[in-house]
């Protein structure tokens, strides 16, 4: 059974101001985190609750929840700007 794959409004924004190559490499990750949230090379994030995967230059940051069966996205972009503080 697969999980879903919501993102917050922050997330959403990000992916879509994105250059279009990059919006084409990522948006396979999001089908894949939906099969398996936490595939190889997915790595727990320090200090925060979540998970990253890395895909080139890009960072997909998420949170699980298991029991709802729900992969939630709340950063999406480029490596050197994504774990920056708001």
């Amino acid at each position: 059974m697969s999980y879903r794959v919501e993102f917050e409004t922050r997330a959403r924004k990000e992916f879509l101001d994105l250059p279009n190559e990059a919006v084409r490499r990522l948006s396979p990750v999001f089908d894949d985190l939906a099969a398996d949230p936490r595939p190889p090379g997915a790595k727990k994030l320090a200090g925060v609750d979540g998970y990253r995967i890395r895909k080139g230059d890009y960072r997909v940051l998420y949170k699980i929840d298991d029991k709802n069966r729900l992969v939630r996205v709340f950063r999406v972009g480029h490596r050197r700007e994504v774990y920056r503080r708001p």
